[in-house]
């Protein structure tokens, strides 16, 4: 099992996420499910059970149960084991029972929202076994599918990834785009800096990015908790972290591969931000496979 102390509902609350599911199953129920109204008898019970096709690790399985208490409440779902395990092929996860009709309708849900989230935890697993002995943390973004963000970054812990900003009220970042607007007002960004921390509260830290060394002497000047360095090669990003030599945490970001993100991490940076665990993560082949009671 990958290490997490994290719960889903550290991320979520538990009214947030019934409403998650219910926006999801009104979007796949609809009018109702004329299949399983018509072909099945409304008094048939039915036990199925949750496996992995493929090896992996998992995520979601709170949410998977959520959708079964949103479908009927009749419907019982038991875990067989915990968010963030590691998993063969055809291992059991969970197992699903209650009146036949009410397991069908909710069926595709729960997988969709389970085989997302354990595809995030997958991918995010596989970048942090390729920078373990290393100074190095995975972290996430906000390249995120709209709406599921929270479950997403949830996931990216139960892979044992760590989580960047949730949202942008989280904390400062100065990113190109933002470069350009200040540098258009005639500010440096030392001294935009310096405004800014006029106003904000002591507890907000402040990132600046940067994509070339020549702009580290300004930005150092201007005393950043985190300096993002983007799209850098890894000769530059050891030269950064050697220049920055702890005055500021280190973030690299851009271009972030499964192949290249080793080299990335013994250059000695603080942290690897790698938007695609949540943007490019496959889903995960999950089954739900239907037995006699």
């Amino acid at each position: 099992m990958i290490e997490t102390q994290v719960r889903l509902l550290d991320f979520i609350t538990e009214a947030g996420l019934r409403r998650l599911v219910e926006r999801a199953l009104e979007e796949d129920v609809g009018r109702g499910d004329v299949t399983s109204d018509s072909l099945i008898p409304l008094s048939t019970q039915s036990k199925a059970v949750f496996r992995s096709r493929v090896p992996g690790v998992i995520a979601g399985l709170d949410v998977a149960k959520m959708v079964f208490d949103v479908t009927d409440s009749r419907v019982r779902f038991e875990n067989l084991i915990e968010d963030g395990v590691v998993v063969v092929p055809h291992q059991e996860l969970a197992v699903v029972s209650g009146p036949a009709r009410s397991v069908l309708r909710g069926e595709r849900v729960a997988l969709n929202f389970l085989q997302r989230l354990s595809g995030v935890a997958t991918l995010t697993s596989k970048y942090v076994e390729a920078v373990r002995g290393t100074r190095a943390r995975i972290v996430d973004t906000r390249k995120t599918t709209p709406g599921l963000r929270s479950l997403e970054k949830y996931a990216v812990r139960a892979g044992g990834g760590f989580n960047h900003r949730r949202d942008l009220g989280d904390a400062v970042l100065i990113k190109d785009n933002h470069l350009a607007v200040i540098r258009a007002l005639g500010l440096s960004a030392a001294e935009a800096i310096e405004k800014m921390r006029l106003s904000l509260p002591h507890t907000v830290k402040i990132e600046i990015e940067v994509d070339r060394i020549d702009q580290l002497g300004e930005v150092l000047k201007a005393r950043p908790e985190i300096i993002l360095l983007d799209n850098m090669s890894t000769a530059d990003l050891t030269k950064a972290a050697g220049l920055i030599n702890g005055r500021a945490t280190t973030e690299a970001s851009g271009g972030v591969s499964l192949e290249k993100v080793g080299d990335i991490a013994a250059s000695g940076v603080d942290l690897i931000s790698v938007g695609a665990i949540t943007h490019s993560a496959p889903a995960l082949d999950i089954s739900l496979d239907f037995e006699q009671i």
